[in-house]
């Protein structure tokens, strides 16, 4: 096998590890409604169930990255995958209010390495031109597994129940797991320098880079746009049931829409990312397909507002979703540029801050919902933080006289913009 053929293995490999990652974790959105039926809670009692996943996603990231740093995403993919499908499984188990929230933290935890693996996969794998395309095509993965989680997940729950949904849940994760642990290799034969490739400099440390003002930004920018995106694998699915008195199928197809064209958003920044890296506009290759995205993601969820119809709102939603994920290939691509051999627990260190804005969002919209009696303020909210990443990505824009992006010669160079 060539090792152009090995590399779409590779990235096959875990766009279905992100593909599995998100009808895991979209399920209990689908299984809300039956869920707090059986175990009487509350609707907020279910926002503190949908926060416990991201609140220990959030903060396992930072050491689900080292871990991969540490000792290579072949063994640090297969025990979090392994984990996280047997978390997936035991929440048909449990009983009571306190275990499902249990669960569904430790859930979290395990599932915080999926990602941050996967980009130490790219940066073993992958030269920095051909790394926008390649973040596009996983997190694609990640959409249409969110997608496809809710019909598949209805027709689980009207044919198994809610519990045994969950169990059926937990069996892909542990074959993609026994069958990761067999194949991979941790480096392409003969691979390629990435330290020159990426132009990270090996000089500097994870907190050298945690600490820099990009860093920081990039991580904010990362917390508003999960702060709308949140919403589509929570609450949206019960408010296009409950604003529009949508029959269970008809929100779970719904609900596939802003999904589908989020997965389509990350095909194109991809693209967008390595055509403008190969070009003339190397040094804005990250900043403008992530502008661009949050200005629509801020024009769409201000459109919900307006919806008079539920198909008008899911085509607001889908223009948001499809701004919000035009960020996400651009934001990894970045950390990979400044990460170098500690991509891992960089880009862990952006989705940590990134999943609090998903905490932060899965309970705001019920608060904000209580405080103010419409669901309005929440994507008000959530247009003024999209407004607030552009802000974030024009202070990271390149200034004439700067090298490319990537390229980091001196350790002050983080700390002003790219």
């Amino acid at each position: 096998m060539n090792q152009v053929m090995r590399k779409y293995l590779v990235v096959a490999s875990v766009f279905t590890l992100s593909l599995i990652t998100y009808i895991d974790r979209a399920a209990i959105s689908s299984a809300k409604n039956a869920i707090a039926s059986e175990l009487s809670l509350s609707d907020a009692a279910m926002g503190a169930v949908f926060s416990a996943f991201v609140l220990g996603y959030a903060m396992a990231q930072i050491p689900s990255g080292w871990f991969a740093d540490k000792f290579g995403p072949r063994i640090a993919l297969t025990v979090v995958v392994t984990l996280w499908s047997l978390f997936t499984a035991l929440t048909g188990a449990v009983n009571r209010f306190a275990t499902l929230l249990t669960v569904r933290f430790l859930f979290g935890v395990a599932e915080a390495g999926a990602f941050p693996g996967a980009a130490r996969v790219f940066y073993n794998w992958l030269p920095v031109g051909e790394r926008g395309l390649a973040n596009g095509i996983l997190f694609s993965g990640a959409l249409l597994g969110g997608g496809l989680a809710f019909p598949f997940f209805a027709w689980l729950l009207d044919t198994y129940g809610w519990r045994g949904a969950f169990y059926f849940l937990g069996v892909p994760g542990l074959v993609w797991a026994f069958a990761w642990a067999l194949w991979f290799q941790e480096h392409p034969p003969g691979s390629v320098k990435q330290e020159v490739a990426s132009g990270a400099d090996p000089r500097l440390s994870f907190g050298e880079v945690f600490r820099s003002t990009a860093m920081m930004l990039v991580m904010f920018q990362y917390f508003a746009g999960n702060f709308t995106f949140f919403i589509c694998i929570s609450w949206m699915f019960p408010y296009l049931s409950e604003h529009y008195s949508l029959a269970h199928t008809q929100a779970a197809s719904y609900s596939m829409v802003p999904l589908l064209a989020g997965a389509t958003a990350n095909w194109v920044a991809g693209f967008m990312v390595d055509l403008l890296y190969r070009s003339g506009w190397r040094a804005w290759s990250r900043c403008i397909p992530a502008m661009f995205g949050f200005l629509l993601a801020a024009a769409g969820i201000l459109l919900v507002t307006q919806a008079g119809t539920a198909k008008t709102a899911v085509a607001a939603f889908a223009v948001a979703t499809f701004g919000v994920e035009l960020t996400i290939s651009p934001s990894w691509a970045y950390c990979l540029d400044i990460g170098g051999k500690n991509s891992g627990a960089i880009s862990g260190a952006m989705n940590m801050v990134g999943n609090f804005g998903g905490f932060v969002s899965a309970n705001a919209f019920p608060f904000l919902h209580r405080l103010t009696g419409t669901t309005d303020t929440y994507f008000r909210t959530a247009a003024f933080l999209n407004l607030i990443g552009i802000l974030c990505w024009l202070r990271l824009r390149p200034k004439v006289g700067n090298p490319p992006l990537g390229r980091l010669p001196e350790r002050t160079s983080l700390k002003g913009s790219a």
